[in-house]
Parts: structure tokens; sequence; C-alpha cells
């Protein structure tokens, strides 16, 4: 009887579990703040014009990637609307706006800096929704 009873106030939770779990697998992986996307973070994001929109790869690996990490992706990580997952070279995955691979760049320390915009000869751009 008592095991029945565990179940029955078990099992609401578990499902709430679940729910909220399946919620944030369909959530959008950034949204936009002061005309730019920004991560969970609040870190603004960028996308690199050496990437091929639509190629589903990115071209900024290894010590490109350690300036500018990508916004990663879970796993389970699915396309939908005008977001897409990449696979990167080294098998991780990675999200993309509009087929554009989305970074970070490691030199903005605080939500609202885009100290990366325009950088490298202007080939890095703040991400606009």
């Amino acid at each position: 009887m008592i095991r029945i009873a565990s179940l029955s106030i078990l099992a609401p939770v578990l499902l709430a579990a679940c729910s909220t779990a399946s919620v944030s697998q369909t959530a959008a992986p950034a949204k936009a703040m002061n005309g730019v996307l920004v991560g969970p973070n609040q870190m603004t994001l960028y996308v690199f014009d050496k990437d091929a929109a639509g190629s589903g790869k990115s071209v900024c690996n290894g010590g490109c990637a350690t300036n500018w990490p990508p916004l990663a992706a879970p796993a389970g990580a699915a396309s939908m609307g005008d977001w897409a997952v990449v696979t990167r070279d080294d098998g991780g995955k990675q999200w993309a706006y509009k087929g554009r691979p989305l970074y970070y760049w490691v030199k903005d320390t605080k939500p609202g800096d885009k100290t990366g915009d325009g950088f490298l000869n202007n080939t890095w751009h703040a991400a606009k929704p």
C-alpha cells in the first residue's frame, strides 16, 4: 500500500520533469536583445563571413574555436524554423541561425559587449535577428 501511495505522489513530479525537458528542447537557443542575438547567458553572438550560409558546417575550428566558442547545441537538438544544428569537425553540435553558425567572442566580458563586431578585417559580425 505504501508503494502505491508513493507512486501516485511521484508520478506527477516525473511527468512535470518530462514536460519541462521537452519544452526546453523546442525553445529557441538564443534571443534578440538590443538589436543582436544573445545566447542564454545574454552574451552577444556572432557570425563569421567564411562560413558558407546553409552549408551545415563551421569553418571555425581548433584555435579559432578557442577564441570564438560555438553556441553549443545538445546532442538531441533538432532544427526548427530559422534554427538549425550543424555538426562541427570535432563531432560536436552547434546552433546556426538562418544557416549561419553562431559563436561567442572570448573578449566580451559582460552582457551587452560587442567587441568582436568587425573583428579580423570585418569578417566577424554581431548576429542580427
